[in-house]
């Protein structure tokens, strides 16, 4: 980046942290998806579109699986929305302490494979997920994914880009 007179370059201005919450509820998960796209739009996140797309699905799925799974003892959850110059990271936090595992594809199932989906989704975009506890007895579900689609490696498989964005592993 460019600075002019010596000084420290500045960090893009989409970068930053966002959070809000909203009622457990079936019409948050709409909500949710139509937040963080509008936030990402108005911040000017050089998102690629096919990340944005997979992004807003993660945000769909992990939203509907706290508001399905989470209200009786979470009547509110909270969304949070991280960018960094290089990632994205979205996270879920609500207060029931059953921490979720992905289900294997199970064919003849018609449903319990949003998390499945999620680390799918955030693997093949050469991002990460995860499931954490908080210190209040709740869970943090997170994906992390980078902003442009990842290059071809060898053989052309994909090369994972991001691990987590975050440079303390214990923090949420």
């Amino acid at each position: 980046m460019d600075t002019h007179g010596g000084g420290p370059a500045r960090q893009p201005s989409y970068e930053g942290v966002w959070r809000f919450t909203a009622a457990a509820v079936d019409v948050s998960v709409p909500q949710a998806r139509h937040a963080v796209r509008d936030l990402l739009v108005r911040q000017g996140v050089p998102l690629h579109e096919e990340i944005m797309d997979g992004l807003l699905l993660i945000v769909s799925e992990l939203v509907t699986n706290a508001v399905r799974h989470a209200a009786l003892l979470s009547p509110e959850i909270a969304v949070e929305v991280a960018i960094g110059p290089e990632w994205i990271r979205v996270s879920v936090e609500d207060n029931h302490p059953y921490r979720p595992k992905a289900l294997e594809a199970d064919y003849g199932q018609t449903g319990g494979r949003g998390l499945l989906l999620v680390r799918e989704i955030a693997l093949e975009a050469g991002g990460a997920c995860d499931v954490e506890h908080t210190a209040s007895g709740g869970k943090i579900i997170w994906a992390a994914l980078p902003l442009a689609p990842m290059a071809p490696g060898p053989g052309g498989a994909p090369q994972p880009a991001v691990t987590s964005p975050r440079t303390d592993p214990s923090a949420p």
